[in-house]
């Protein structure tokens, strides 16, 4: 079995979904890796990004250090999966042959993603395989009231499975395919990974994000105050929370969430990671995320936990009083993707 997703990306959503998926995989018996992909170009648009992820801000040189630890500590994460021979993204000849080719999770069917988007392979082109199929895929910002052309409609009609994790994605399929995929969940979801907490000296609330609006920066702070909780900020700089750890890597990430007393976030997998740990949260929109973020909220009921500008502040302190109710919606969840799981690795 082989898993197609963005597994090298500088980014504690990506490369947990891609270790939870395959070795959720794994975990039923297959022999499964995943597909090592290299391209130059994508390497040099990712590292940029991840030392300068508050552009037009330029990040300072401490700051510039400090990601340099984080992308080691995710170098180090990255040589440590199970991966295939590796082989040119653009140029996908030495691909090896499996006999299910898994594509997701993530923004796998996002033509708008800014250096994934238009890559052919994730969409079932040049992969060599006898059984090509998805497992929560994503199309991201990309919406479905944009249609697709042709050739990209007809790579998805040859896909012998399609699954998804959101609704937006779903319509995406539903549009061009005349198919209605599956819902399934999130692999982090579906396969929670066991990290023990992190090990800090007092309570601390976990904020997760960057760009984050002033308005839910200072519900967030007001709420950790009123609390007596710390706000650690980690992965990027919000100069408004008490400390930064900006050089985490995946499994410090991890941990600091499965330790902490609740999350604020603007990302996909801060609510992830927040409901898998049983945690407290609070997600404020995003633009580039609001898809993702708003129908993983609907799917499992959680909409309490989603604040706007609009809301009573209020509600940012009522998000964080109180672990989400998800676990009935998870199991049932958890179910379906696991008989879809079944089906098309059989």
């Amino acid at each position: 079995m082989g898993v197609l997703t963005f597994h090298r990306c500088i980014n504690y959503g990506s490369y947990w979904q891609a270790r939870c998926l395959v070795e959720g995989i794994a975990a039923r018996g297959h022999d499964a890796v995943l597909l090592d992909h290299v391209s130059r170009d994508v390497t040099s648009q990712e590292w940029r990004y991840a030392f300068q992820p508050l552009l037009p801000d330029r990040s300072g040189r401490a700051d510039i250090r400090a990601y340099g630890r984080k992308l080691r500590r995710f170098t180090k994460a990255f040589d440590a999966l199970p991966l295939s021979a590796p082989f040119d993204l653009d140029d996908p000849a030495g691909i090896p042959r499996f006999d299910v080719v898994v594509i997701g999770s993530d923004e796998v069917l996002n033509l708008s993603h800014p250096w994934y988007g238009g890559k052919r392979l994730f969409w079932g082109e040049g992969v060599a395989a006898s059984r090509v199929v998805t497992y929560a895929a994503s199309s991201g910002n990309m919406d479905a009231d944009g249609g697709l052309a042709p050739d990209w409609r007809a790579r998805l009609g040859r896909l012998d499975a399609i699954s998804v994790r959101d609704e937006n994605t779903r319509a995406v399929v539903q549009a061009a395919t005349g198919r209605t995929p599956e819902m399934v969940l999130d692999p982090v979801l579906q396969f929670p990974p066991d990290v023990a907490p992190a090990n800090e000296p007092a309570p601390y609330l976990l904020v997760y994000g960057h760009h984050i609006p002033d308005w839910f920066a200072a519900r967030v702070r007001d709420a950790a105050r009123r609390r007596g909780w710390r706000t650690i900020s980690v992965g990027y700089r919000n100069d408004w929370a008490d400390e930064q750890r900006l050089d985490a890597g995946p499994h410090d990430f991890a941990a600091l969430v499965a330790g902490a007393q609740a999350v604020a976030t603007t990302y996909f997998h801060g609510c992830v990671f927040s409901l898998v740990n049983g945690k407290p949260f609070v997600a404020a929109p995003s633009f580039y995320r609001w898809n993702k973020l708003r129908d993983l909220i609907a799917l499992l009921d959680a909409r309490r936990h989603l604040t706007f500008e609009d809301r009573p502040a209020s509600e940012t302190g009522a998000a964080l009083d109180s672990p989400p109710q998800v676990g009935a919606r998870l199991a049932e969840l958890r179910a379906q993707s696991d008989a879809y799981l079944g089906r098309v690795l059989a």
